[in-house]
């Protein structure tokens, strides 16, 4: 009689145009901070996940004026289309917000999109073909590499340290990329106030890195959301106030004002910005022609200079109720201390595992971000990051306590089990042979 052999059940796909889909669609997944909000808007969790700006900090007035003012003098305008690359008022005002880092411009190199994201998106429907590389700090922006991974190219980290991305392993990665023959399309950075990270880069290190790019003829995509929400002191011009032709910049409303308008842009070399409207009018049309006009009203009557600062203090006092918190209740931790931005970057000692503890964290009633979204290659479990933008400074105390109290019952569950293995990122905690942990 022959052996019997167990057959194994075949799952069955319930999305019955699976096999129709494009091959990039497989690059399109679910980001580990969009999953955790829905977790995190339960009102007795204390969120220290999602990068929100605190939008309550903004007079309703304020904003509510430039409406009322918009529907009451450009209504008809306002609910009509528009241009493609977006309002002329409106760009040349964006060229006096960039104008505070550095950046002289000219408006119609200034193209309007719905959010800083969409012009990510943009960009790398431009420019990225299948097998292509962004290089990209370590960690990243989680959302640009699932974006740059829906295009199929892969991302290649580069390390980075308390003052930004390292040149000389710019340099490296680099030369061994091309060494394998790997076409680099894109260094994507994010150089004030790093997400993650919350580090800025030097400007020395700029200029370095501006250098090694023109030398490389890769073109730089600098991220800046959060370089005007400085803390003591600003951080150094943008690259792009040094470096016209290499550099395409991406800016944003929805830190400085508010998300939910949807107004970013980019600012491009004059052949790309061609291009740029170009996509940007095949994949909307148009953006939104009411939310132009209300921020156009708004730079044009608010202060919006003042509601920055008030932006910046609201953030920095709970910036550092975070770092006192962190200082008292995980003194065993480091973490990177930001002189503007959202984020806190948490490093933990051996054998904590973020990806892991996440569970035991939204069962004691708080949320982090564990550090594995920010890297596309696994790396990251010992890390975590900590926003403390949109939480009070009494809830941010109130999280990190409860964050210290689900460390150490990790800690207490690993050494009950010492010697079989480290906890592992399955959602339930399965452990791992001496081995898995090399």
């Amino acid at each position: 009689m022959p052996p019997v052999t167990e057959q194994l059940p075949t799952g069955t796909n319930l999305d019955p145009w699976f096999d129709h889909y494009a091959e990039r669609a497989a690059g399109l997944r679910a980001s580990e901070v969009r999953a955790l909000f829905a977790v995190a808007s339960r009102p007795e969790v204390v969120s220290l996940a999602g990068g929100m700006p605190f939008v309550s900090a903004l007079p309703e007035d304020l904003v509510q004026g430039s409406i009322d003012e918009v529907m009451r003098t450009e209504g008809p305008v306002a609910l009509q289309y528009g241009s493609g690359q977006g309002f002329p008022r409106l760009r040349e005002q964006i060229l006096d917000v960039m104008a505070l880092e550095g950046i002289r411009a000219n408006a119609d190199d200034i193209v309007v999109t719905t959010g800083s994201q969409h012009a990510l998106e943009l960009v790398s429907k431009l420019f990225l073909d299948p097998g292509d590389v962004v290089l990209a700090e370590g960690p990243s922006y989680v959302t640009a590499m699932v974006i740059f991974r829906s295009y199929q190219a892969d991302v290649d980290h580069v390390p980075m340290d308390e003052h930004g991305l390292i040149p000389e392993a710019l340099r490296e990665h680099i030369a061994a990329l091309r060494s394998q023959g790997r076409t680099i399309k894109l260094l994507y950075t994010i150089p004030s106030f790093h997400n993650p990270a919350g580090v800025t880069l030097s400007w020395e290190r700029r200029l370095e890195i501006l250098q090694i790019a023109r030398e490389n003829d890769i073109l730089v995509l600098e991220d800046n959301p959060y370089g005007l929400l400085y803390f003591d002191r600003p951080a150094p011009d943008a690259l792009r106030s040094v470096e016209e032709e290499g550099v395409i910049y991406l800016g944003t409303f929805s830190k400085t004002l508010a998300p939910g308008f949807r107004v970013g842009w980019a600012l491009a070399p004059h052949a790309i910005r061609e291009k740029l409207v170009l996509a940007n009018e095949a994949a909307i049309l148009c953006p939104s022609s009411f939310s132009q006009l209300v921020i156009s009203k708004y730079l044009e009557t608010a202060d919006w200079k003042g509601q920055i600062n008030t932006f910046r203090g609201v953030y920095h006092e709970r910036k550092n109720a975070m770092i006192s918190a962190l200082e008292e209740h995980l003194p065993e931790f480091s973490w990177t201390n930001p002189h503007g931005g959202f984020y806190v970057w948490v490093t933990m000692p051996e054998p904590l595992d973020s990806k892991a503890m996440l569970p035991r964290a939204v069962k004691e009633l708080v949320a982090f971000t564990p550090g594995t979204a920010f890297y596309g290659d696994g790396g990251g479990r010992q890390n975590l990051r900590l926003s403390f933008c949109y939480p009070t400074s009494d809830q941010i105390r109130l999280g990190v306590r409860r964050l210290a109290n689900v460390v150490r019952g990790e800690l207490d569950l690993l050494e009950t089990f010492a010697g079989t293995g480290s906890l592992t990122d399955t959602g339930a905690h399965r452990f791992t042979t001496p081995t898995d942990m090399a």
